[in-house]
Formats: C-alpha cells, sequence, structure tokens
C-alpha cells in the first residue's frame, strides 16, 4: 500500500458497513487497498450480488465520469481499506502517477469485454462457459501470468457473484483439473496451467490441441 497515498486518500471501513446506495448521488470513486467488496443490485424486490471486488480493484468510477446516481450498491463484505477520490483528487492523482491511470484504462478494458462475453453466456443459458469466464477472470485480475488464486476464497466469491451453488462451481473445477487445465497445490491455491484452453472455454470456441 503506498502510504503517502492513503494518508491523503484513505477510508477504512468495517465488515457489513454500507459504502453507498443504489440509486444515491455519488461523487467519488474508490479503490480497493485491503479487503473486498461486495457489489449488489436490486432486481424484482430481491437483491443480488453482481460482483465481489478484491485489492487493486475499483468501483464507483461512473459517479466522477458520468456524475449519474448510482448503479448499484457497495458493501463492505470483509474490513476494508480504501482509497477515496473526488472528481477533482482523481484527475490530480492520475496526473501525478501514469502507472495507475494505465492500470484504471486496463482494467476498465477487461470489465467490458468480460461484461459482452457474460450477456453471450446468459442468453445461451451457458453456465459452464459463464464459470469458465470468471474463473479466467479471476485468475487475470487477481494474480497475474503464473500466480495462483485462493482455492475457498474463488469458490465463495463466484457463488455469491453469479449466484450459482458452490457445488456446481467445484464440479466444474475438478472437471479442469482432471483435464491438466487447473491443478491444486498443498496449499489451497488453484494455479493456471493451460490458459488457451480455459479461454477457449470462456469464450465458448473449440479448443485446438
Amino acid at each position: 500500500m503506498d502510504e503517502n497515498l492513503f494518508s491523503k486518500y484513505g477510508q477504512t471501513f468495517d465488515s457489513g458497513k454500507i459504502i453507498f446506495r443504489e440509486g444515491e448521488e455519488g461523487d467519488r470513486m474508490y479503490i480497493i487497498q485491503e479487503g473486498s467488496i461486495r457489489i449488489t443490485k436490486t432486481m424484482g424486490e430481491k437483491e443480488h450480488v453482481l460482483a465481489v471486488l478484491g485489492k487493486g480493484d475499483f468501483f464507483g468510477e461512473m459517479a466522477i465520469v458520468s456524475r449519474m446516481p448510482r448503479s448499484a450498491s457497495a458493501t463492505a463484505a470483509t474490513t476494508v481499506k480504501l482509497l477515496s477520490f473526488n472528481r477533482e483528487g482523481f484527475i490530480s492523482m492520475i496526473e501525478k502517477n501514469a502507472k495507475i491511470a494505465l492500470n484504471i484504462i486496463d482494467k476498465l478494458s477487461r470489465r467490458l469485454q468480460q461484461a459482452n462475453l457474460q450477456i453471450q453466456h446468459l442468453v445461451r443459458r451457458n453456465e459452464r462457459g459463464l464459470i469458465a469466464l470468471n474463473i479466467l477472470y479471476a485468475f487475470t485480475v487477481q494474480s497475474g501470468e503464473g500466480g495462483g488464486v485462493e482455492y475457498v476464497r474463488l469458490l465463495r466469491e463466484l457463488s455469491l457473484s453469479m449466484e450459482v451453488p458452490q457445488e456446481h462451481i467445484r464440479d466444474f473445477i475438478e472437471e479442469l483439473r482432471r483435464d491438466d487445465i487447473l491443478e491444486l497445490t498443498n496449499q489451497d491455491t488453484l494455479c493456471l496451467m493451460d490458459r488457451r484452453r480455459l479461454s477457449a472455454l470462456a469464450e465458448n470456441r473449440p479448443s485446438r490441441s
């Protein structure tokens, strides 16, 4: 964590604390430094989990880009440390740190790509493709190339964000392990062994051997 940035822009929220509610006016965006955030939206009088975000992710950016009301609610899933920026603070921060600006642009591009694929899978009611897409996204944003993700945490977060039973996700991961696409280490960490084949499943296209 950049202590200078946190001393200027940092905020800490306890688990269960609502950061903002759907429909509220907003003038701040947030970057997660520690902990996780649950993003939810009410549809048909029922609250649906859209995503569970972790360290390095950001949310609430549309409030300072378009100045529209919040399209979803954000709640601390654990105790979290956030960087909080209004429009002026955000512009000042990215002017001084091009790396952060590029990281945000990269994440926004990945979100758009993931959202488009999710819509395709939902239209086709393709649960397997949707799980594969979210597993691939977890490796991309949490660990980068060659890294691993915590198995139990992945099960919990995907189940919450996709509203799919953990058993479905666990069964699919076991299938990916048998196919040598994923590997589970002794430390309960999943490692991605074959990104190309997982990408093919996520994008619903044939995998070439």
